[in-house]
């Protein structure tokens, strides 16, 4: 009480009998016997709550509440009364009712011919994007995939495509070719061998070689 009655609470109202209590330097049970305004120690709640009541008091036994004061960690608040709760939680549930029926009313339609009717913005967006998504999934029709893959087989069977040898094939193939190669050369090698005195004898003795005979061309 000693910190609610200080100078610097604003709720705490000088005229009341407690401030004639404590600068007569009296008991505070003599409160009991004053009338008039009074603040007394409701409910306590340490280290954190304390409740204070203003009310006033019109005999020992007969006294009206005026308000309620709650302390919490050394601050002090009003505690508004009921009806001012009750209020405003109408207002606020009105409010959002208020909100909600129109923009309920901006989504319906009319029309003389067709009557009412709901038109959601979610539902058009939404039915765009499903139509969007569908076009982007089937880019062509069906006719024209399957005749996209009879063509394709028909040139598969035409064209068949060449396996890729493995690698110990080509190294055989490779190993093949080389030798080829080296047989062709040391062929070529032998018979220059042998047509070389038969061109120095032809010479000496100026006959020609017979003519060499060449493949006939097709």
């Amino acid at each position: 009480m000693d910190y609610f009655s200080s100078r610097s609470n604003s709720f705490y109202d000088r005229t009341c009998n407690n401030e004639i209590v404590k600068m007569q330097r009296l008991n505070p049970e003599h409160l009991s016997n004053m009338t008039g305004l009074e603040y007394i120690l409701l409910h306590v709640q340490e280290p954190i709550l304390y409740v204070i009541r203003k009310q006033h008091r019109h005999s020992p036994t007969q006294v009206s509440t005026l308000a309620d004061y709650y302390v919490i960690a050394g601050v002090v608040f009003q505690a508004p009364d009921v009806g001012s709760v009750i209020n405003s939680r109408l207002l606020t549930s009105v409010h959002h009712l208020q909100s909600a029926f129109d923009e309920a009313l901006s989504y319906s339609r009319y029309h003389p011919s067709k009557g009412y009717w709901w038109e959601f913005k979610d539902q058009e967006t939404t039915d765009k994007s499903k139509t969007k998504e569908k076009v982007k999934e089937e880019p062509s029709s069906i006719f024209q995939r399957r005749r996209v893959d009879v063509l394709l087989a028909e040139l598969t069977k035409k064209f068949p495509p060449k396996l890729p040898s493995p690698p110990q094939l080509e190294k055989q193939t490779e190993e093949s070719v080389k030798t080829e190669i080296k047989a062709e050369v040391k062929q070529e090698k032998t018979e220059t061998q042998h047509a070389a005195p038969f061109a120095t004898q032809s010479a000496k003795t100026g006959i020609k070689p017979p003519p060499e005979k060449r493949p006939r061309l097709a």
